[in-house]
């Protein structure tokens, strides 16, 4: 008999994590001592369960000025070296315990250089927290490799510079490059040049598209910029009718296997679904798009991958082959080499559903 699906053996199973951001993932209480080291006075607790709990009460909100509120504070405080790496050495060992094994995380260096850190530094001081956590979660025998997507801002003026960033670390643990931050106004074909320069350097990049706005965001991305990956992608399903009849965008997106990074909870609290059960991605599951699934911010969400997982088997009857369905949509999408990729399904992915589906 398959195990039974609960969230204990959705923790166990082999996840992948492709959409996940440094900055929206800290652990309340390390964002309380990490203000009360450089003197940061704006949180609204100091209490870990309140401030948890005001973090996820902005994002639901309804409110964007609330919502980017939540950065405001998460950024304040990473703004060291120290700082830096422990985020990120905490944000890998929480990965590690949620059960995944391979995961993209994405942050913009150029928002960590308040305290006169240098775009290196901040890249350096990500790196090297990635590797602690990666070492201190094969202490307890959990296996995970991260890879770092460096991310520039939209509405700036510095993707070339920081596309240039992402190359030059390549051979260090930068995996790609991704461009975040509002759509409306602030289209991917401003920054034609970070991604042509991308390509002539056989670099991975996805885009934020198709979330607050609409399909031509996400046409540009494809189109115009020859984006690899769709960040959420969401508003894809425009493109479909009500009988499942895809329209020419939809069809091609499909077609060509493009990967949609997609954030059931992250997405509601956007509304770019109204809720998980009339999420998108129940069906385009069921149309064979290249759907995976992520977590977006798992502070302001209050959620981890095992979460997320669990909230799609309850909304749509989602099974163990479904999980492994994402999973290694996941992981045949990632942005380090095929044969790493490869060697991750065929070895831990799996033998480990293989286990949960007998």
């Amino acid at each position: 008999m398959p195990t039974p699906l609960d969230d204990s053996a959705i923790r166990r199973a082999p996840k992948v994590l492709l959409h996940d951001h440094l900055d929206g993932g800290l652990r309340p209480a390390t964002v309380i001592d990490m203000a009360a080291q450089i003197g940061y006075l704006a949180l609204p607790s100091s209490d870990p369960v309140e401030l948890a709990a005001w973090f996820r009460e902005a994002a639901d909100s309804g409110s964007l000025e609330r919502y980017l509120e939540t950065f405001a504070h998460t950024v304040a405080v990473m703004q060291t070296t120290a700082g830096l790496t422990r985020v990120a050495r905490e944000a890998a060992e929480d990965l590690a315990d949620d059960g995944v094994v391979y995961a993209e995380i994405r942050w913009a260096p150029e928002q960590h250089t308040d305290s006169g850190l240098s775009l290196q530094q901040v890249v350096e001081a990500v790196l090297a927290g990635f590797r602690e956590g990666e070492q201190a979660a094969a202490q307890r025998g959990q296996q995970l490799r991260i890879g770092a997507i460096v991310t520039a801002m939209r509405h700036a003026a510095r993707s070339r510079e920081i596309a240039e960033l992402a190359v030059a670390y390549r051979d260090d643990g930068v995996v790609g490059f991704d461009i975040a931050g509002a759509e409306a106004g602030f289209p991917p074909t401003r920054h034609l040049d970070a991604f042509e320069y991308l390509r002539r350097e056989n670099f991975h990049f996805t885009i934020h598209a198709g979330e607050a706005f609409g399909l031509p965001s996400i046409w540009e991305a494809i189109q115009w910029c020859g984006t690899d990956r769709l960040g959420h992608g969401v508003r894809i399903v425009d493109d479909i009718t009500a009988g499942g009849a895809l329209g020419r965008l939809a069809a091609y997106v499909r077609d060509k296997r493009i990967p949609l990074e997609m954030c059931p909870s992250s997405n509601v609290q956007t509304g770019a679904a109204e809720s998980i059960a009339e999420h998108p991605i129940g069906l385009l599951r069921k149309l064979h798009f290249r759907v995976t699934v992520n977590t977006d911010n798992r502070l302001m969400s209050g959620t981890s991958m095992t979460r997320e997982m669990g909230l799609l088997t309850e909304a749509f009857g989602h099974g163990w082959g479904d999980l492994q369905w994402f999973t290694i949509n996941a992981m045949k999408s990632a942005f380090i080499p095929f044969d790493d990729r490869l060697a991750i399904i065929n070895n831990q992915i799996k033998p480990a559903y293989a286990q949960l589906l007998a």
